[in-house]
């Protein structure tokens, strides 16, 4: 049997039975990385069931694979150079936390205002539910406000 023969029997037994084990999950995670690393939120958004929620500071509440993907394209838009880079993985079943530095240049405008040119870094949990390797909820974890206040979208307060 040959190793993409495993992967397909893997993927299957997953499919069918709705449970992954910690190495399926690591190897999941390490995919996403690379989709990250290419800024594919095409690829990212196949993860997710159709009725996924996703709760995110950036895109609020929403949900399925249609609105996973948009959001992700819109962060991709506006941060052209963005670097997501997971730090630890957290497996408790079909829970992960992933930790994880974010980092980006604002060169295509986010949220709809023009380009700052400012650069931010944050650190971030995304905290999964999966059944198999199937996203159906995710929760995004990070200062929102302070990385609005980096890219120079708002103003801070004087100290």
């Amino acid at each position: 049997m040959t190793r993409e023969d495993t992967n397909v029997t893997r993927e299957a037994r997953i499919h069918n039975q709705g449970v992954a084990t910690r190495e399926d999950l690591v190897a999941f995670f390490a995919r996403r990385q690379e989709a990250f690393d290419n800024l594919d939120a095409s690829r990212l958004a196949a993860d997710y069931a159709d009725d996924c929620v996703v709760d995110s500071p950036t895109g609020g509440t929403h949900s399925g694979r249609v609105a996973a993907e948009k959001v992700l394209k819109a962060v991709f838009d506006a941060f052209l150079d963005l670097k997501v880079r997971s730090e630890r993985l957290i497996v408790d079943g079909n829970q992960v936390a992933q930790i994880l530095s974010i980092e980006g240049t604002d060169l295509g405008g986010f949220l709809g205002l023009p380009p700052t040119g400012k650069i931010f870094q944050l650190p971030a949990v995304f905290l999964y539910e999966l059944n198999g390797l199937t996203i159906v909820r995710e929760r995004r974890i990070y200062d929102f406000t302070g990385m609005l206040v980096q890219i120079g979208a708002l103003k801070a307060k004087p100290t």
